[in-house]
């Protein structure tokens, strides 16, 4: 979540006569995140958050992205509900950009971690690909390894000292990936971004998984893998043994991993750690000017790649 569009309070009275959600009391910018703007917004019956799409997120996209966390909800799943205004749609435009409603999920982002929270963490992961197997909506991934190419190569274009001694390193990371990438892994939903701030706590129990907007069809042990490396290393990219395991033992408490999943986790594992390293390089130089967010360090993922480089997890499985 982040800010980039900014809004006046008599806009967004005007947009909201559009629901039955009641009357604007207050609302606020939520500056975490880093790919969409997002508004929280207190009414007279309620709590909401308004996200308005920016640059990522294709509109043709968008009824998958309701009509999956509809089905999720129906499941009895802990995401947001998408609302719907007075016409029944939940996809609307306000200004030039589309944007949508959704509830408000009660909780917060957990501040240390342990291997209780990560094994909560593999079995909401694990729900969200079983409760999806019946979801009859499609959706590419547009960011798989297939386009790690492209977003190195047009940052690459970009001279900044920061990034020069690293370039060499990505080509040579992206010619093996390329090479050892699996074809023939089980697959369905996933959601591709189950980073801390996008889970949410209450009491030290999930209260809601957020943040649908990457979800897509790909493999199941590559989403796990984006959710190792957000989970299972700590602010210091030193990695947990105890976190990953809980995190592994609560996704098989109800999806166990077939032999093949398991060896090619690390190959996965490289792989995601390489993804976010070259997004947050490619949102590093290409920053939006006042935009009210800080651009993530890409020397975070640096860190958890080199580690997988000289390290294979799957030998603890």
């Amino acid at each position: 979540m982040a800010v980039y569009s900014h809004i006046s309070k008599e806009v967004l009275e005007n947009f909201l006569n559009e629901y039955q959600i009641g009357t604007l009391i207050k609302f606020e910018g939520i500056l975490e995140g880093i790919e969409n703007t997002n508004y929280k917004l207190e009414t007279s019956k309620n709590t909401y958050i308004l996200t308005i799409f920016e640059k990522r997120v294709n509109p043709d996209d968008l009824p998958f992205f309701i009509d999956l966390k509809n089905h999720l909800i129906k499941k009895n799943f802990i995401c947001p509900k998408p609302i719907k205004n007075k016409d029944g749609k939940y996809i609307n435009l306000l200004g030039n950009k589309y944007c949508v409603i959704i509830s408000f999920l009660k909780g917060k982002q957990v501040s240390k971690i342990d291997g209780k929270h990560c094994s909560q963490v593999g079995k909401i992961l694990a729900l969200l690909h079983i409760e999806s197997r019946d979801f009859l909506g499609k959706r590419k991934n547009t960011m798989d390894h297939n386009q790690w190419k492209n977003i190195f190569l047009k940052s690459k274009k970009i001279k900044i000292n920061k990034f020069d001694g690293l370039m060499s390193d990505i080509d040579k990371e992206l010619s093996y990936l390329e090479a050892a990438w699996p074809t023939d892994l089980p697959k369905g939903i996933i959601h591709a971004d189950v980073f801390r701030d996008n889970v949410f706590f209450k009491d030290n129990r999930i209260s809601g998984l957020i943040d649908f907007y990457f979800a897509c069809n790909d493999f199941f042990s590559y989403d796990i893998a984006l959710t190792i490396n957000a989970w299972c290393f700590d602010d210091k990219f030193k990695f947990s043994k105890d976190n990953f395991l809980n995190l592994i033992y609560g996704y098989e408490s109800l999806r166990p991993l077939i032999k093949e999943e398991k060896d090619h986790l690390s190959t996965l594992l490289r792989g995601a750690a390489l993804r976010i390293l070259l997004t947050r390089i490619h949102d590093y130089i290409f920053h939006p000017e006042g935009a009210y967010v800080k651009p993530k360090d890409p020397n975070e993922y640096l860190s958890i790649l080199q580690f997988h480089q000289q390290n294979n997890l799957s030998k603890f499985l």
